[in-house]
């Protein structure tokens, strides 16, 4: 499995260019990093992957997933998660229940609590389960966030900023762990940050303003 950009270039409605000529590809169990000052793209680059990309945006060239074209793709056939700052949970469902919404649709009944319960397990929250997600704290919930999202099954991860609004001890805990689960799903994935401490060992490292000389292995 991969993502791969093919001459893929963002610009404004208005006329602005905010980058072009983007040729790259990261394979399954790959983490790159894209890093850089407010408003040169970052994000603006994981919406069009995710198939969300603002109206006041355009793009050109190709987004291929695994080998098939996501250009023309709605957002929910693209099968890309994402991990925001903000952990998005439901505030009216419970932490199982925010779980069980993440699943495919032909999982039915009883077996959707049964998935979220396992999950659960496999992440030592289980005793969350009943628990709102005002009930439980911040790096709690960043779990259940990144959990929820690969329970999805989906073909890529893009994260924008996750660890941003951890405190400093909690935030190496958290930022191994994801790594950890990116691994264990085996999927490529795109990773926003502003800090270096946050970018794995050995993945790729893309700045802002780039060219392809700034696309390099680091062993941070």
């Amino acid at each position: 499995m991969s993502i791969c950009l093919e001459n893929l270039a963002i610009r404004k409605t208005s006329g602005e260019t905010l980058f072009s000529s983007l040729n790259m590809c990261v394979d399954k169990g790959e983490v790159l990093c894209l890093m850089g000052p407010s408003g040169c793209g970052k994000s603006t680059l994981l919406d069009a992957i995710a198939g969300h990309l603002s109206g006041e945006f355009i793009y050109t060239g190709t987004i291929r997933l695994n080998g098939v074209v996501l250009d023309n793709l709605p957002a929910h056939q693209r099968d890309v998660g994402i991990l925001f700052q903000d952990d998005l949970l439901f505030p009216h469902l419970r932490i199982w229940e925010n779980l069980a919404f993440a699943l495919p649709d032909s999982i039915k009944g009883s077996e959707r609590k049964d998935r979220a319960m396992q999950a659960l397990k496999h992440i030592s929250l289980v005793n969350l389960a009943d628990s709102f997600p005002d009930q439980i704290s911040g790096g709690q919930r960043a779990r259940i966030s990144l959990t929820r999202m690969l329970l999805a099954k989906p073909k890529i991860a893009l994260l924008d900023e996750p660890f941003s609004k951890l405190d400093n001890d909690l935030r190496t805990q958290f930022r191994d762990w994801v790594v950890e689960q990116l691994k264990e799903a085996d999927i490529p994935a795109l990773m926003v940050t502003h800090d270096v401490a946050d970018i794995p060992p050995g993945s790729q490292l893309l700045t802002w303003p780039w060219n392809m000389k700034q696309k390099e292995q680091t062993n941070a």
